[in-house]
């Protein structure tokens, strides 16, 4: 009986302890070049990358490179730095990188930062 105690015990300690899988953001639509509209399966938000300005010329090549760095339905960490007009401001990665999108389409000399330079 002591034995399926702590057998049962165990298991409810593993439980407790292991961790849960994570719901993080998906991308739904890259709408410009630093605008997402990403959801998390109960709500939708539309998201501006933080500290970054693209040049009107550059428009359509850091689309597309954002496009090619976020398809349909990968899953992203957003990390709030505020919010303007009910869009949410954020430092986006992809899940699985530490890189800042921001920071790729600035070293990618699709736009520039315009604070404290985030994580590359």
């Amino acid at each position: 009986m002591q034995r399926l105690q702590f057998v049962l015990l165990s298991i409810l300690l593993v439980l407790f302890i292991a961790p849960l899988p994570v719901m993080a953001a998906e991308v739904l639509r890259v709408s410009s070049s630093s605008l997402l509209l990403v959801g998390d399966h109960n709500r939708t938000y539309t998201v501006r990358l933080a500290c970054l300005q693209v040049d009107p010329s550059n428009e359509a090549e850091a689309m597309a490179w954002l496009k090619s760095e976020l398809p349909r339905r990968r899953r992203v960490n957003l990390r709030p730095e505020g919010s303007s007009e009910g869009v949410l401001l954020a430092r986006v990665t992809s899940i699985g990188s530490d890189v800042d999108l921001s920071a790729g389409l600035a070293a990618s000399g699709l736009g520039r930062l315009t604070c404290d330079s985030p994580q590359a």
